[in-house]
């Protein structure tokens, strides 16, 4: 099992040369296998030295992709067959094999109504032309159903496997949250042993998005279940700190945070790690 930290552990959910390269050298002096980049919609990305940048540090890659409004999904399908096409291509510039993060609609991007069926219709004919693409490029795609209060498309484990079973694609998976799973779902186990093969993909998160284990998430229970499913993906670690100048704005962490960035990733992968040799996964 491997151990990640998001770009989104170390500075703001915007890319950029100077912002990469401290998550990439935070992310190995930390400790962790892996940096998930948060790859932006403008694409303003420079894959070829990332990549450089990546192997010397001695770090593994996973992408991820949130769509944003003018790529949602439901209205405006052509454009985020473009996105997502565009985020694969630079994941296999990276050669990277997963593309994971919200990949069913704007975060924040509402109708007014829960999802109608010809809005399922929608997204399913847009990812079986996406997963046929990322399979060409050997990439698997992940999709994170989040919360209620972000969107309507994808709220629960339950949705993503919904939309799963109908495009039947090889390559298309599961991307669970636990911030998300503590909001939506009924517990931490059942999506994970009814996802089983399907998931590929964990943001490891605390319900208020501080250090883990000090929150409301039942963590027994989500490792209990990653052991029963032989989970094979990376743990990834995706909390957030108002250290970070800026972050407070960026992701509505309106209360000062307990702890400083650098103390959440060293807190918290010690935890992740302690979990998972106590459940069997190291």
């Amino acid at each position: 099992m491997k151990f990640g930290a998001s770009l989104l552990t170390w500075t703001l959910p915007a890319w950029t040369a100077e912002t990469g390269a401290y998550a990439i050298q935070q992310s190995a002096v930390y400790g962790f296998d892996v940096l998930e980049i948060l790859l932006p919609p403008s694409m303003d990305f420079d894959a070829p030295t990332v990549k450089r940048q990546l192997q010397a540090a001695n770090l593994d890659v996973i992408c991820s992709l949130n769509l944003p409004a003018f790529a949602h999904i439901p209205f405006h399908p052509k454009e985020a067959l473009s996105l997502i096409k565009k985020a694969l291509d630079q994941t296999a510039a990276l050669e990277a094999t997963l593309l994971a993060g919200v990949l069913h609609g704007g975060i924040g991007v509402f109708s007014g109504k829960p999802l109608t069926a010809a809005e399922e219709d929608t997204l399913c004919e847009v990812w079986a032309e996406g997963t046929d693409y990322a399979q060409k490029l050997g990439i698997t795609v992940a999709i994170e159903p989040i919360n209620r209060y972000e969107s309507y498309v994808c709220t629960s484990a339950s949705d993503v496997l919904r939309i799963i079973d109908r495009v039947k694609s090889p390559n298309l998976g599961l991307h669970l949250d636990t911030f998300h799973m503590n909001i939506e779902e009924a517990n931490f186990y059942d999506p994970v042993v009814t996802a089983a093969s399907h998931l590929k993909h964990v943001h490891m998160t605390e319900s208020d998005r501080g250090m883990l284990g000090e929150g409301n998430v039942h963590w027994n229970d989500l490792f209990r279940g990653l052991a029963e499913v032989n989970y094979a993906g990376a743990l990834v670690l995706e909390n957030f700190s108002s250290s970070i100048p800026g972050m407070a704005e960026a992701v509505s962490l309106w209360r000062p945070s307990k702890y400083d960035a650098e103390t959440l990733a060293k807190g918290s992968l010690a935890f992740m790690k302690e979990k998972a040799a106590e459940f069997g996964l190291i």
